[in-house]
């Protein structure tokens, strides 16, 4: 969404990971993505890393406040949260515990960005930042395990998802597209949309 935001024009490459191609692992050795090639000298294969340069090349308010308050809770998000969440989405996998038990450890920091949400639209206020983009797409994994409970739990949170996923701009990078393989035509983006 921060190249969204950016308008930044990419050649995109659709990869699946269960398929990953040559051309990944000689980018990148760790071969996940997103992987951002600007050029030999510079690639970036860190989400976060990948949102603060998009930001950086338009000077982008997402980012200009807050700044430490933003990069703990997103530590925060990628570590601790993530984890839990990770067990709660595939509980069966990890049976020292319940399904319920681990959904108790996400709650912990559900509850706090209900708290923060109570009377603005976003995590910092009343404008999106950087840590409403980087923390999105977990809490839009851990709702749709159980939607009915997560809203009734984080109503605060729920709202501030819906908007997120109704957002012109969440909409723009959504589409369905073809996994990438060598000789393809080169699909170029720029999203360049109005932001909601």
């Amino acid at each position: 969404m921060a190249l969204a935001h950016g308008n930044i024009h990419v050649e995109h490459r659709e990869v699946f990971l269960r398929d990953r191609p040559p051309s990944l692992y000689e980018i990148s050795p760790k071969a996940t993505v997103p992987v951002l090639y600007i050029d030999n000298d510079k690639i970036i294969d860190e989400s976060l890393d990948i949102m603060k340069w998009a930001l950086s090349q338009l000077e982008s308010n997402w980012y200009l406040a807050y700044q430490e308050e933003q990069d703990e809770m997103i530590k925060h998000n990628d570590t601790v949260f993530k984890g839990w969440l990770d067990k709660y989405k595939y509980h069966d996998r990890y049976p020292e515990y319940s399904r319920n038990y681990y959904r108790n450890k996400c709650t912990e920091t559900l509850s706090k960005y209900d708290l923060k949400l109570t009377f603005n639209p976003y995590l910092m206020g009343k404008k999106i930042h950087l840590v409403d983009a980087a923390i999105f797409p977990f809490i839009r994994q851990c709702a749709n395990v159980d939607r009915e409970w997560f809203s009734t739990t984080f109503p605060n949170v729920e709202t501030w998802l819906e908007d997120w996923i109704t957002s012109n701009i969440f909409q723009s990078i959504m589409p369905k597209l073809d996994a990438w393989k060598k000789g393809d035509k080169p699909l170029y983006i720029s999203y360049g949309i109005e932001e909601k």
